[in-house]
């Protein structure tokens, strides 16, 4: 089998399990070498207290057959606005098979304008501002667009490995992967999405969340400004 090069980007701030369920996924078939790429190889703090250690450099990082950039709490403001990582992005883009992306990672891929006119989905709570970026929003788990491959929030990373190793490897190893880690998800309560929950749910999360969201929009209006800026 074809060896494939996986790089996962991480930083200070990452979404842990937006790294996690995909890496889950991907790093299962022998053919796959992941990678977690970051700036130095001194290990970085998730958002959610948990410890994460770079395997590889953006200086020294392969051309890779996949890139997947993670979303993250405040810690990724700093990234959507830092040249040296959009430069990385842009880099890899040229060459991967696939540009993908998990939860708020997309936005990301967007402020490095590398979902400009594509199809793609984030976190419910962050359609409004992907949409902002130019990029048409699907409402989907799972949103494929040409070698574009992105999805929703954190636990879809599961889902989107999944699919992501399907086109990679073919269906049967993908099936396989499932069964491995026994993927048959039966929540214990249908408040999986805005959709489905109540409001007494979905508005304190949304409180919860307002400075997260207020940080995003406020560099989102930014990125705006610098792509107009560049164009």
């Amino acid at each position: 089998m074809t060896q494939l090069k996986i790089g996962f980007l991480i930083y200070p701030g990452v979404i842990q399990l937006d790294v996690m369920g995909a890496y889950q996924v991907l790093a299962f078939p022998p053919n796959v070498q992941a990678h977690l790429v970051w700036k130095t190889l001194t290990p970085v703090v998730s958002n959610e207290g948990l410890t994460l250690t770079p395997t590889v450099t953006l200086a020294d990082c392969p051309p890779l057959d996949v890139i997947c950039v993670p979303g993250g709490g405040l810690g990724q403001v700093e990234v959507m606005k830092d040249a040296e990582v959009l430069h990385f992005l842009q880099q890899q883009a040229t060459s991967a098979q696939y540009v993908t992306s998990v939860c708020t990672g997309s936005m990301i891929l967007a402020a490095a304008g590398l979902l400009q006119g594509y199809k793609a989905t984030c976190h419910w709570a962050f359609r409004d501002q992907l949409a902002m970026m130019g990029v048409e929003v699907v409402p989907q788990r799972v949103v494929i667009d040409r070698n574009r491959v992105t999805g929703a929030g954190v636990t879809s990373g599961i889902d989107f490995g999944l699919t992501l190793l399907g086109l990679l490897c073919g269906e049967q190893v993908a099936k396989m992967t499932q069964l491995m880690m026994e993927y048959r998800p039966e929540p214990p309560f249908n408040a999986g999405g805005p959709e489905t929950a109540s409001k007494e749910i979905v508005e304190p999360l949304l409180q919860l969340g307002r400075p997260l969201v207020d940080a995003f929009l406020a560099q989102t209006k930014d990125t705006i400004a610098q792509i107009k800026v560049d164009n």
